[in-house]
């Protein structure tokens, strides 16, 4: 994945630039509220920024879906992150019962 930085860092940066200034200006929660799904999100995103978008298309090309890839791969093992840290939460925060009925047995030695 560095070389593909490295190749053309100018042009990744600034079109990577530009979607995370999009998309952290675009209210995904207020679509969240309407009932949207994360991938109903992403669609009102894109038709939202169509126009852009339909530039953006036009300049890539093989070597740019290189660097999708590698971040797409990067954004889904951050979900998994994200996961595993709402599981390690959600295990700390269950109340753990212990049925002090059962008693062990003590098996009793001759003195």
């Amino acid at each position: 994945m560095k070389e593909i930085f490295e190749k053309d860092q100018k042009d990744i940066s600034i079109w990577f630039n530009w979607l995370s200034n999009k998309w952290n200006s675009y209210e995904a929660f207020v679509d969240f509220e309407y009932g949207d799904n994360p991938e109903k999100v992403a669609e009102n995103f894109i038709e939202f920024n169509k126009e852009e978008f339909v530039n953006l298309f036009d300049s890539f090309d093989t070597e740019d879906l290189d660097a999708i890839d590698q971040l797409q791969k990067l954004t889904e093992s951050e979900s998994h992150i994200f996961r595993i840290i709402k599981e390690k939460i959600n295990s700390r925060n269950k109340v753990k019962f212990v049925d002090f009925k059962k008693r062990r047995k003590i098996l009793k030695k001759d003195f």
